[in-house]
């Protein structure tokens, strides 16, 4: 498997994601949204960043169970309820992911939306990644 990052120079600079990804592989793993329940099903974290910090582990568990690796992701959504929240949380949210994932970036969206199936929850990423 091999993704890879194209960031063209016409376009402006690619900070936290890739424009594109180009993935060449023989299995896709399609990842449901996850938000920053715990192992009993409770949200937890008071703040943004806390959330996503759970919200992205419990992506990166469910990809690791699926035999893949961070490196391996092409693409990420990220839905929020406060996109401001986020844009102000944005250089912490990029440092959680650098020591969580890497600094491989998939493509990836930034979504504001008005709530998430749970109540308290603030953030929810999904994903596809390409495995060899």
């Amino acid at each position: 498997m091999s993704l890879e990052r194209i960031n063209p120079a016409e376009l402006s600079p690619a900070t936290g994601f890739s424009h594109a990804v180009a993935a060449t592989g023989t299995r896709l793993v399609f990842l449901a949204g996850q938000t920053a329940l715990d192992g009993g099903g409770k949200v937890v974290g008071e703040n943004l960043p806390e959330q996503f910090e759970v919200a992205l582990a419990n992506l990166l568990t469910a990809l690791a169970a699926a035999g893949g690796t961070p490196a391996d992701l092409a693409r990420v959504t990220v839905y929020a309820v406060d996109v401001a929240a986020y844009r102000t949380h944005a250089a912490e949210l990029g440092r959680i992911w650098r020591r969580s994932a890497g600094r491989d970036y998939p493509a990836m969206a930034v979504i504001g939306v008005v709530r998430l199936w749970d109540d308290q929850a603030l953030v929810e990423l999904d994903g596809v990644a390409v495995l060899p």
